[in-house]
């Protein structure tokens, strides 16, 4: 193959690891943030 298409085919998949990456995060951040909001739903319904 040729180095062009080596170098697109290097670029798109660090492109792809990246947004997968980013991807994680944010499903990690949303589901810490559904558990604040749990907790203090908790808290607020046992008082």
């Amino acid at each position: 193959m040729s180095k062009k298409s080596n170098a697109k085919r290097e670029a798109y998949k660090k492109k792809q690891e990246q947004q997968g990456k980013n991807v994680v995060n944010w499903i990690f951040g949303v589901l810490v943030g559904l558990a604040v909001l749990y907790l203090v739903y908790l808290s607020i319904s046992m008082a």
